[in-house]
């Protein structure tokens, strides 16, 4: 028997099982950003495990498109530089307390997420990602992600990833809603993601 909900065809049952929310922040006047938020679409959770692992690891390289990108993790680096040897994912120490991750194949950054979602850590997109940068790797060493605020105009993009909490924050003078909307969509069309632009 179907409830009356679903025979008007307007039921929750109908609503995809994922939602991206793609929205501009207001982090002050000299700050440009967007945010992406991935939500269960209907308790608002965010996704978290291996869902949230495969549908992040297929935005990032679309995100970057045809740029050179690196991850930058600052925190817990012992485990990283661990897990990085394990599975044979090259990376460097970049500062005292920054290790850099260049250029991840889709599949290893499958592995990143589904190991570290629990992290906070970066990603630097651009020309300017090709080569090391000892001024901003020296303070990602000292002052974590806010490095990024200083220095995302040298970017494309740099993002805060906070996969644990559902939430990537894109800091980028050209990168605006709807061209991310643009580069994700494709993505993650197999994974049955509503994209949406928040009120």
């Amino acid at each position: 028997m179907s409830s009356p909900g679903n025979a008007l065809g307007s039921g929750a049952l109908d609503l995809p099982p994922f939602s991206l929310d793609v929205e501009v922040l207001n982090l002050g006047s000299d700050v440009k950003a967007v945010g992406l938020e991935l939500l269960e679409t209907e308790s608002r959770e965010p996704v978290r495990g291996s869902k949230a692992a495969q549908i992040w690891s297929a935005a990032f390289p679309v995100l970057a498109g045809d740029e050179f990108y690196v991850l930058d993790f600052f925190s817990h680096l012992d485990r990283v530089r661990d897990f990085c040897g394990t599975h044979e994912i090259t990376f460097r120490d970049a500062a005292e307390r920054c290790l850099v991750i260049p250029k991840p194949t889709q599949e290893q950054l499958l592995d990143i997420f589904t190991r570290f979602e629990s992290e906070t850590f970066g990603m630097r997109v651009g020309p300017a990602a090709e080569a090391p940068d000892p001024a901003v790797e020296g303070e990602l060493s000292k002052r974590g992600l806010d490095a990024y605020q200083s220095a995302y105009t040298r970017y494309t993009f740099c993002a805060v990833c906070e996969p644990d909490d559902g939430w990537i924050t894109l800091l980028s003078e050209t990168l605006w809603p709807s061209e991310v909307i643009r580069r994700v969509r494709p993505a993650l069309q197999p994974f049955d993601v509503h994209i949406a632009r928040p009120n």
